[in-house]
C-alpha cells in the first residue's frame, strides 16, 4: 500500500512537473508569439509610413512635373508671339514714316503735272521749294538732322574724306572745307558719315 501511495506521489510530482513544464512551454510560446506579432506590427507601421512618405513625394514630384511642364509651354507661347510680333514689327517699321511721306509724294506728282503745262519758270520753282521744304520739314518730325561739318575739324568718326585740297589759309589746315554728301543724325545718333573735302 505505501509502495502504490509512494507511486502514486511520484505519478502526481511528475504530472505537476510535467504540468509546470507545458504551462512554461505555454508561456513561452505565447511570449514569442507577442514578440512576433509586436515586430509585426513595428514592421507594418514602418511600411506604412514608408509608403506615406512615398506617396507624398510622388505626389510632389507629379506637381513639379506639371508645373515644368506649364512654364515650358508658357514659354513656348512667349517666344512663339514675340517671334510673331518682331515679323510683324519689321514688316511695318518704316509704316509711319511712309505715311508722312505720302503728302510729299503727292505734292511731287501736281509738281510734275505742273512742270509739263507751265511755261512760269518762277512759279515752277516756288512750287518745287514748298515740296522740298515741306519733305526736310517732315523729315525733321521725325527726328531727322542734318550734320554741319562745313568749317569744323575733320573727325574720322563723323566725317568720310573724298579727297584733300590745299586750304585757303592756315586756319583751314585739317577743317572740313566742302560737303559733297551731308552727313545725317536721327535723333542724334549717327545715321550716316558726310563726305567731305579736307583742306591740308
Amino acid at each position: 500500500m505505501n509502495e502504490n501511495a509512494f507511486e502514486n506521489q511520484n505519478a502526481n510530482a511528475e504530472n505537476t512537473d510535467n504540468l509546470a513544464q507545458n504551462d512554461e512551454q505555454e508561456n513561452s510560446v505565447q511570449d514569442l508569439g507577442q514578440e512576433v506579432v509586436s515586430e509585426d506590427f513595428e514592421v507594418d507601421a514602418e511600411n506604412d509610413l514608408e509608403n506615406a512618405t512615398l506617396g507624398k513625394l510622388e505626389l510632389e514630384l507629379q506637381e513639379t512635373k506639371d508645373k515644368y511642364l506649364r512654364l515650358v509651354a508658357e514659354f513656348d507661347n512667349f517666344r512663339r508671339r514675340n517671334a510673331k510680333e518682331n515679323q510683324e514689327l519689321r514688316k511695318t517699321a518704316g509704316k509711319e514714316i511712309i505715311e508722312s511721306l505720302l503728302v510729299v509724294l503727292d505734292d511731287t506728282d501736281r509738281a510734275s503735272k505742273q512742270l509739263e503745262k507751265s511755261t512760269d519758270i518762277e512759279s515752277v520753282r516756288e512750287g518745287i521749294s514748298l515740296v522740298f521744304n515741306k519733305l526736310r520739314n517732315i523729315l525733321q518730325q521725325k527726328g531727322l538732322k542734318a550734320m554741319d561739318a562745313v568749317n569744323q575739324t575733320f573727325d574720322a568718326d563723323l566725317h568720310e574724306a573724298i579727297t584733300e585740297i590745299p586750304a585757303p589759309n592756315k586756319n583751314m589746315v585739317g577743317k572740313v572745307i566742302d560737303v559733297v554728301e551731308p552727313g545725317y543724325y536721327l535723333n542724334d545718333k549717327l545715321i550716316r558719315h558726310a563726305k567731305v573735302v579736307v583742306g591740308k
